[in-house]
């Protein structure tokens, strides 16, 4: 069960990290309401992260999946946190992909005297709006115009959710408790998996989660930023294969 990130567009951005898991797995994915092809026009205070988590649940109890291997990516990641605290019998597995258990700051704090991020950020606002991050989620540049391609084959309708409404404080938390807590005492077998060059959550983030849940395992993407499973599929969905194969005491 796959909880995408943003919220903007839906989950088709992800699709090309899990074709190759879905050669030998059920993979689930899903938009969440306010995105692609859920729920549209929604009022605002039925766009809250906890409603995510709740449709999340019902969709597992409605499909019938019985207890799941839970990946969230990016932000989704922090809304699978909290569904581990609120639904723990239903989750077997956690996968914590391209995300970051703290806070903006925290973020920013290692950002700003990264040269080459600088840099970036500098020629993406210098452009148009076209370039959509393509450049910071990206590392490879070479990539960028391929990314841009698939942003741009779901759609150019960003969805309902704002991000004015996280900046004026009217949108909760999307993991409202302390996360390194909830993970520790989840006792589930998690796994972070991490661009080595992202630029959205600097890897410096996921050591420091991998070291705050004794027992998590790190995998790291070499030379790829947030968009890894795009960058490098077989290797991103390898990592998750070997995870969800192994026996829990090898975790």
């Amino acid at each position: 069960m796959v909880m995408h990130g943003g919220p903007d567009v839906g989950h088709g951005y992800l699709v090309p990290g899990f074709e190759p898991l879905a050669r030998d797995h059920h993979v689930v994915l899903f938009d969440f309401r306010g995105c692609g092809r859920s729920s549209r026009g929604l009022p605002d205070d039925a766009l809250q992260p906890e409603y995510v988590v709740q449709d999340t649940d019902r969709l597992i109890d409605k499909l019938g999946l019985g207890q799941v291997d839970l990946l969230g990516f990016s932000t989704g990641g922090r809304a699978a946190t909290q569904f581990v605290d609120k639904h723990p019998e239903q989750v077997r597995r956690l996968v914590l992909a391209s995300t970051s258990a703290y806070s903006s700051a925290d973020n920013e704090r290692y950002l700003a005297n990264w040269d080459e991020y600088q840099r970036r950020r500098r020629a993406e606002e210098a452009a148009d709006w076209s370039m959509r991050n393509s450049t910071i989620f990206v590392w490879d540049l070479d990539r960028a115009p391929a990314y841009l391609e698939l942003l741009e084959s779901l759609g150019s309708d960003l969805g309902d959710w704002s991000e004015e409404r996280a900046i004026n404080g009217t949108m909760h938390p999307w993991c409202p408790g302390d996360p390194e807590r909830i993970l520790r005492d989840s006792g589930k077998p998690i796994l972070i998996l991490h661009g080595e060059k992202d630029m959205g959550f600097p890897v410096q983030l996921a050591h420091r989660l991998h070291t705050a849940v004794p027992g998590s395992r790190l995998r790291l993407i070499p030379e790829a930023a947030h968009m890894c499973h795009f960058e490098n599929p077989e290797l991103w969905s390898g990592h998750i294969r070997q995870f969800l194969r192994s026996r829990p005491e090898d975790q």
